[in-house]
């Protein structure tokens, strides 16, 4: 026998075009569509199948349902989807809803991003990069752990205030000193939250002071994610 898990996934009704518009971006294809006895709507991309259910009194902002995606190719997966969102809305949506999240290594032994739909559905799209799929230790060392524990704040918990007092501890710190990589890495996931906070202002500020992080070509590389964001950020 052979058997197939396919994600049931909350759309709040009013919005269910525009889910479909979101998917359609992706690269998906309806292939099932329905307003009566109540709106439904299946969209497939290969051999990823997703279906949606209308709901009148769904609230996206209060959403959280979805659901994680493997694949063997997360950077092709990523650049594919970026490409369409961007074709699909004229710009790559970074806030709000929808949005689509940066790549990155976790501790769990993945790389992975994130996308959230129009009703607020979180996909994480990732590869693995290491058989140990447990999370590692909390490094010691003050702005590791630092970056460790907001990372995973934003990224599996999507506890955005809680990944801010994180990171606002660790900036403000006067005693130790970040290395330029790590405050590259603090300044940006900072920006990032506030930029999706609505803190316009601050949002720019961490930003700016990011750009003006001195890296050299060792840590460039190091920093290749953070920079990659960075450049949507101010886009």
């Amino acid at each position: 026998m052979t058997e197939k898990t396919i994600p049931l996934l909350p759309c709040r009704t009013e919005l269910i075009q525009s889910v479909v518009d979101f998917y359609t971006a992706l690269g998906f294809e309806t292939t099932f569509r329905q307003q009566s006895p109540y709106a439904y709507v299946v969209v497939e991309r290969g051999p990823v199948e997703f279906q949606f259910l209308g709901m009148k009194e769904y609230d996206p902002s209060a959403s959280y349902s979805g659901c994680y995606l493997l694949t063997e190719d997360v950077e092709t997966l990523h650049q594919a989807f970026r490409r369409g969102l961007k074709e699909a809305y004229g710009r790559i949506p970074t806030r709000g809803l929808p949005r689509i999240g940066p790549l990155k290594d976790m501790s769990y032994g993945v790389r992975q991003f994130l996308i959230t739909d129009p009703t607020g559905n979180s996909i994480r799209v990732g590869q693995k990069i290491s058989e140990d799929q447990h999370h590692r230790p909390a490094p010691r060392e003050t702005f590791a752990k630092a970056l460790h524990t907001a990372d995973l704040y934003v990224d599996s918990k999507e506890d955005l205030k809680g990944a801010a007092k994180i990171l606002d501890r660790a900036l403000a710190l006067t005693d130790e000193t970040p290395t330029p990589v790590q405050l590259l890495r603090m300044l940006v996931l900072r920006g990032d939250i506030a930029q999706r906070e609505g803190e316009r202002e601050r949002a720019g500020a961490l930003l700016t002071r990011a750009g003006e992080v001195r890296l050299s070509d060792a840590e460039r590389q190091e920093a290749r994610d953070a920079l990659a964001r960075l450049a949507d950020l101010e886009d």
